[in-house]
C-alpha cells in the first residue's frame, strides 16, 4: 500500500468584500432617504395644517419664507433683492418637471404668499405646490 500524502493547509490570503459592499449599500440608500429632508432652509416655520397628500416628483426646489420675511431657496438663505434671479438661474439647472414648494409660516400674510407664488411663476416655474402640515382628527 502507498504512503498517505498530506498537504499543509495554506491560509487564504483574500479578504471577503461581500459585508462591506452590504454595508455601503445600506448606509447609500439611507442618505438618499433623507437627503431630501436636508435640504430645506433652517427658518423656524410653522406651516398651516390641510389634508395633503405626499410629493411624487424627485425633482424640487424648497422656497421657505419666514415669518418675518426672510427668504431661503432649499437651504440657502438668500436676499429678498437677489430671490427673483437666483430662483431662475437655479429653475434653469434643473429641467422642466421641476417642482417648486412654497413654505411659510403660518404667521405670514396671505398676500406676502401670494407675491412668493408670483414671484415664482416669473422666474419659469411650471409647477408649484404649497406645504402644509398633516391636519389631524383632533385639530380639526
Amino acid at each position: 500500500m502507498g504512503a498517505l500524502i498530506v498537504k499543509p493547509k495554506v491560509p487564504m490570503a483574500k479578504i471577503n468584500v461581500t459585508p462591506i459592499i452590504d454595508v455601503a449599500l445600506t448606509l447609500v440608500v439611507i442618505l438618499m432617504m433623507t437627503m431630501p429632508m436636508l435640504s430645506v432652509a433652517n427658518i423656524d416655520v410653522e406651516v398651516p395644517q390641510a389634508r395633503t397628500r405626499g410629493i411624487e416628483s424627485q425633482s424640487r426646489l424648497t422656497v421657505t419664507m419666514g415669518r418675518s420675511g426672510e427668504l431661503a431657496i432649499d437651504d440657502d438663505m438668500v436676499e429678498p433683492a437677489r430671490f427673483d434671479n437666483e430662483l431662475h438661474s437655479r429653475l434653469q439647472g434643473t429641467g422642466e418637471g421641476t417642482l417648486v414648494v412654497v413654505r411659510a409660516d403660518r404667521g405670514v400674510q396671505y398676500a406676502q404668499v401670494a407675491d412668493i407664488l408670483a414671484r415664482v411663476r416669473g422666474a419659469g416655474a411650471q409647477r408649484m405646490a404649497v406645504a402644509a402640515s398633516p391636519k389631524t382628527e383632533e385639530r380639526q
